[in-house]
C-alpha cells in the first residue's frame, strides 16, 4: 500500500459533521429537571405533576437547539422525535409506578396470613380483623368459570373468521364482535339480571360468570382472530400439499405457531375482567360469609370487596385499610396470572434453532 492512500485511510471523513457526545441527552435532561424545580419553586408549584410537565418541556426545546446548533436541523428533528417517544414513555410509565407505590404501601398494613385466610363473618365493617378469603374463592370460581365459558367460544369463533368465513355471515360476527367490546359491563349484568328475573332466580355466582363471559369473549376472539392472521399462509398450503385435512392442518399448525399470542390475549381478557364491580354487584350481590358453591346463594368477589368496604370506611380506618390490602391482592392476582401466561406461552411456542 502506497503511501498516499495510508494517508487518505487515517484522515477523517470531511463528510461527516459534528455530533452531540452520547452523554447529552442525560446531561441535557438533568439541566432541564433542575430548571423545572427552580421554576416550580420560584412560581409557588406545589404539585410534582407541574414540574415534571415544565421539566418535559425544557427537555424537548433545548434538545431541539441544542442539537440544531451543533448538528443541524435535519438531526434535530431526529433527536425530538426520540425525545417525544421518551416522554410518552415516561408520562405513562409515571402514574403506573405511583399507583403500585400508593397500592403498596397502604395495603401492607393488614396484609398477612390471618387477612387471606379468614372471611369477614361476623365481623363489622368499622372492627379492625377480618379478611378476604371468601372473597378470593369468589373471584377464583368465577372467572375461572367465565374463562371456561368464554375462551373456547371466542377461540373457535375466530378460527371460523379467520379460516372459513366468508360472505355475509361472517361480516355480521365480525360486526358484532365489534359492538360487544364496546358495551359497558353494566349492560351484560342487567341482561343476565333481566334473564334472573324472568326465571325467578336469586343471586348466585355463576350469573356473574355468565356476564363477565359476556364481556371476555370479544376480547379473546379479536385478539386470537389478529394472532391467526399473523400465520403465514405458506405453512398452511405446505400441509394441505401434504395431504393434510384442513381441520389438522389448523389444530397441528395454525394453533401451535400462534399460541403464545392466543395465551396472551386470553390472559388480557382474564385481567379485563377480573377487577369489574358492576356485573358482580347485580347479581353476586356479596356475602360476608364464606360460599363455596357458585352455583347456590350470593358469593363475594374481590372487586365488589373492594368497593364495599371503601364505600363503608367513613370514619372507619379498618375498612379503609381492608380496601388497599383487598386492591394489592388483586393486583398480586392479575400479575401472577400475566406471568403464568407468559410462562405457557413460553412452553408451548414451536421451537426454533438454526
Amino acid at each position: 500500500m502506497s503511501h498516499s492512500a495510508a494517508v487518505t485511510e487515517q484522515r477523517p471523513s470531511s463528510l461527516r459533521g459534528a455530533v452531540l457526545p452520547k452523554w447529552s441527552p442525560w446531561a441535557i435532561a438533568a439541566g432541564s429537571v433542575a430548571v423545572a424545580v427552580g421554576i416550580g419553586l420560584a412560581a409557588g408549584l406545589d404539585s410534582r405533576i407541574q414540574w415534571g410537565l415544565i421539566a418535559a418541556l425544557l427537555f424537548l426545546v433545548s434538545t431541539y437547539v441544542i442539537a440544531a446548533t451543533v448538528e443541524g436541523r435535519r438531526q434535530a428533528k431526529d433527536r425530538i422525535a426520540t425525545g417525544l417517544v421518551w416522554t410518552a414513555f415516561l408520562i405513562a410509565v409515571v402514574p403506573l409506578v405511583s399507583l403500585i407505590w400508593t397500592t403498596v404501601a397502604r395495603g401492607v398494613k393488614v396484609l398477612d396470613v390471618y387477612f387471606l385466610t379468614h372471611s369477614m363473618g361476623i365481623v363489622a365493617d368499622s372492627q379492625p380483623g377480618g379478611g378476604i378469603y371468601h372473597a378470593i374463592i369468589g373471584s377464583l370460581e368465577q372467572v375461572g368459570l367465565a374463562t371456561i365459558i368464554a375462551a373456547p367460544i371466542g377461540v373457535l369463533t375466530a378460527i371460523y373468521l379467520v379460516e372459513y368465513g366468508r360472505g355475509g355471515l361472517a361480516r355480521s360476527v365480525t360486526f358484532f364482535v365489534d359492538v360487544m367490546t364496546g358495551i359497558p359491563s353494566i349492560v351484560a349484568g342487567l341482561f343476565i339480571l333481566s334473564l334472573m328475573l324472568i326465571f325467578d332466580m336469586e343471586p348466585f355466582g355463576f350469573a356473574g360468570s355468565l356476564a363477565l363471559a359476556i364481556l371476555m369473549m370479544p376480547i379473546v376472539v379479536r385478539s386470537t382472530e389478529e394472532m391467526l392472521k399473523l400465520v403465514s399462509n405458506e405453512l398452511r398450503e405446505a400441509s394441505l400439499a401434504l395431504g393434510v385435512p384442513k381441520w389438522r392442518t389448523i389444530l397441528k399448525v395454525v394453533l401451535p405457531t400462534s399460541i403464545g399470542g392466543i395465551t396472551t390475549g386470553i390472559m388480557l381478557a382474564v385481567a379485563r375482567i377480573a377487577g369489574e364491580t358492576a356485573p358482580v354487584l347485580l347479581l353476586v350481590f356479596g356475602n360476608r360469609f364464606i360460599n363455596n358453591n357458585p352455583f347456590d346463594g350470593a358469593q363475594q368477589s374481590l372487586p365488589l370487596y373492594i368497593y364495599q368496604q371503601y364505600a363503608n370506611s367513613a370514619g372507619a380506618n379498618a375498612a379503609y385499610d381492608r380496601a388497599w390490602a383487598a386492591s394489592l391482592t388483586l393486583i398480586a392476582f392479575v400479575m401472577i396470572l400475566n406471568l403464568v401466561a407468559r410462562a405457557i406461552a413460553r412452553w408451548k411456542a414451536p421451537k426454533t434453532g438454526r
